[in-house]
């Protein structure tokens, strides 16, 4: 028998969030885990807000969740987010709202996340997911990896421009899309910047690559289970990847070995870790490398140059997962936040699914 569309829709229903997710659904682990630690961070929330004083503004908790959503759902923006909580059942859920209750503004997200960034929460929040996956024994205590990669800056190559220039450059642009012609002209860092962006800097990571306005991102892995246990963000030069590799070796206090990629060898990354008592695990160059055959011919060098390989992984799930492509935002400290965040919702969706199979 065919059925009919029933066109007298009903005025009134009753309807609870739960019954919108299924049992089996992985966003389920994911938001048990994400409350957990968010409960811990009650004392920092209560620091940041005033008691009693002023208007209610949107729960921190809620911030910090729709900005995991963002990465988890590859939602490119804050807008986007707000309209997606007009009709999905699903964030709703995730953001404890009731099928009733107005989404937030996306221009109120966007001011409140700020306050976010100055208290340093985003960091925290991360710090208390790994510590949390340490009780569960997901985490190597000495072995770990490092690498870097650049993150796309969100400003054009036409807002690179010559640091000593008129103010009438500065003019109001004649079009939306101006023409600007460099052709034959000589760019560089130290006569050019962006007028979009300034700490955004131009630079290639490797030979035969163009050069675009980024950022470095580095990470920090342990080797048992591939899990992100620290994640920097610096301005893009020749020298922020070694700096920052050594900085979150440093960090970590029971650290024995590190591995690393040919990039690595150097002087001045494999001194300061011998100098903390850390084995530098660094893929050799065919010529001049800084580590010689008393640590390459160990069986935990091999093992180690196998195991860094997996920290592709995390930059692989935060570039085309959580959006770290091309930062929506600009300065070093917005894409910070955004990487903390994006390595936080990648640690949580990959213990999910550790803890499911233990």
């Amino acid at each position: 028998m065919r059925g009919k569309s029933d066109q007298q829709q009903a005025i009134m229903f009753v309807a609870v969030m739960e019954e919108f997710v299924p049992a089996e659904h992985p966003l389920r682990a994911v938001k048990a885990l994400a409350d957990a630690e968010l409960k811990r961070l009650d004392p920092v929330f209560d620091a940041m807000y005033a008691s009693n004083n002023g208007r209610p503004s949107i729960p921190p908790e809620r911030l910090l969740k729709g900005l995991l959503l963002m990465a988890l759902f590859s939602v490119r923006s804050e807008r986007q987010l707000c309209e997606q909580l007009r009709y999905n059942f699903l964030f709703r859920w995730f953001l404890d709202m009731g099928v009733n209750e107005e989404p937030f503004n996306a221009s109120t997200f966007s001011q409140n996340r700020e306050r976010l960034m100055k208290e340093d929460v985003a960091r925290q929040f991360f710090e208390l997911i790994v510590g949390s996956a340490k009780k569960e024994g997901l985490l190597s205590s000495e072995h770990f990896s490092v690498d870097g990669t650049l993150i796309e800056a969100n400003a054009s190559m036409k807002s690179f421009k010559t640091k000593e220039r008129d103010k009438d450059d500065d003019a109001p642009p004649s079009s939306r899309n101006e023409e600007v012609d460099f052709h034959g002209e000589k760019r560089s860092n130290a006569t050019h910047a962006s007028t979009t962006d300034p700490e955004a800097k131009l630079y290639k990571k490797s030979p035969g690559k163009e050069a675009k306005l980024s950022y470095s991102a580095h990470v920090l892995m342990e080797n048992r289970n591939g899990l992100c246990v620290d994640i920097s963000v610096a301005e893009a030069n020749g020298h922020s990847e070694v700096q920052e590799g050594v900085k979150l070796a440093r960090k970590q206090k029971s650290l024995r070995t590190l591995g690393a990629d040919k990039g690595y060898d150097r002087g001045d990354f494999v001194g300061p870790l011998r100098e903390a008592g850390i084995t530098p695990h660094v893929a050799t160059r065919a010529k001049g490398s800084a580590v010689d055959e008393r640590t390459t011919r160990h069986t935990g060098y091999a093992i180690s140059q196998r195991c860094r390989k997996k920290i592709e992984e995390i930059f692989g799930w935060m570039k085309v997962i959580g959006g770290l492509r091309r930062t929506r935002f600009r300065g070093v400290a917005r894409t910070g936040l955004c990487a903390f965040l994006v390595a936080a919702a990648y640690n949580l969706v990959r213990m999910t699914k550790l803890l499911k199979a233990a």
